[in-house]
């Protein structure tokens, strides 16, 4: 493991020449720079997070759910059966015609009394609206708080207004504690949805959203440990632009406000054409780290051969 990590992050690859990393591990005094073992603080705040999140849904969105006449649907259950259980948990929740007819002669039922069972389990398993609606309210709140943080905080940075300050002086950016909370409050939201898939109803895309929660941890915690903050902030900002909208979309459709679901849909599918089609390639990451590493006095500090790769981690969240 020690030769696979020495490889994996080999100074040669990742940092400009004549920088290591034992000079971003010891800074000179009153200066910080950001460090692995800093990750560790957002498994506490994800849990915090997560517990915050439960008394919030149930606190905040389930009145608001009643306030608006969201009510949890009374499906009907479908007989107790262990035989068909059994198929349901570990074979398959939808059989096919084979399965059955094998199931309708060992059950001595109706084929059609068997896909009915089968239909109503399956029914048994999702979300009701009301359930839907809370946790799309606090997914709304933790987005539109967030983005409200990162636009408040990116005003006052330099690099909001010009993407080359992402790059200037590379590696050796202060590591100020408006970023430090801003990547480890987004790295915990991550986490705490990932803590949550496993006590939530288990839905059909829970591999798909495993992976993607997965694939954000590592290219957050990736970009944190390689000081690429300045610009991994753009990046979170400009994806959080659009989310809490259509969260806010969901809100209206659970609500049954067709219009206004209609209409915020409209303005979501606008925003993320804008955001993540326009000012994303063409603002945030417009400048490439190979142009851009140079010192105050405008010496090219390197050509790393890290900088594409690196640009495209942080493109694919």
């Amino acid at each position: 493991m020690a030769a696979l990590s020495a490889w994996f992050w080999n100074e040669r690859f990742w940092l400009p020449h004549n920088v290591t990393w034992a000079d971003l591990a010891d800074p000179a005094p009153g200066v910080e720079y950001p460090k692995a073992g800093h990750l560790l603080s957002a498994l506490p705040l994800a849990l915090g997070i997560f517990a915050v999140r439960i008394v919030f849904e149930r606190c905040i969105a389930g009145p608001c759910a009643s306030l608006l006449q969201i009510q949890t649907e009374l499906s009907r259950r479908a007989q107790p059966n262990a035989v068909l259980e059994k198929v349901f948990t570990s074979i398959t929740k939808s059989p096919d015609s084979r399965h059955l007819e094998g199931l309708s002669k060992q059950l001595d039922w109706d084929v059609r009394k068997v896909q009915r069972w089968f239909r109503q389990r399956r029914n048994q398993d999702k979300p009701s609206t009301r359930t839907k609606f809370c946790e799309s309210m606090w997914r709304f709140t933790f987005y539109l708080c967030i983005f409200m943080y990162g636009i408040r905080f990116l005003w006052q940075s330099p690099w909001m207004w010009d993407t080359r300050h992402c790059w200037y002086n590379y590696p050796y950016q202060v590591l100020t504690s408006g970023l430090y909370y801003y990547y480890i409050t987004e790295l915990a939201f991550y986490w705490s949805l990932m803590f949550s898939q496993f006590t939530d109803i288990k839905r059909k895309d829970f591999l798909i959203m495993f992976v993607h929660h997965l694939a954000t941890i590592s290219l957050i915690s990736f970009s944190y440990v390689n000081n690429m903050l300045r610009v991994g902030s753009l990046v979170m900002c400009v994806h959080d632009t659009s989310d809490f909208l259509l969260e806010a979309a969901k809100l209206a459709n659970y609500a049954k406000y067709q219009r206004l679901c209609d209409f915020l849909f409209v303005v979501f599918s606008m925003i993320f054409f804008g955001t993540r089609l326009i000012i994303f390639p063409f603002w945030s990451v417009s400048h490439p780290p190979i142009t851009c590493l140079r010192a105050a006095d405008g010496l090219l500090q390197s050509e790393t051969r890290a900088a594409g790769f690196s640009v495209w981690v942080l493109v694919s969240r």
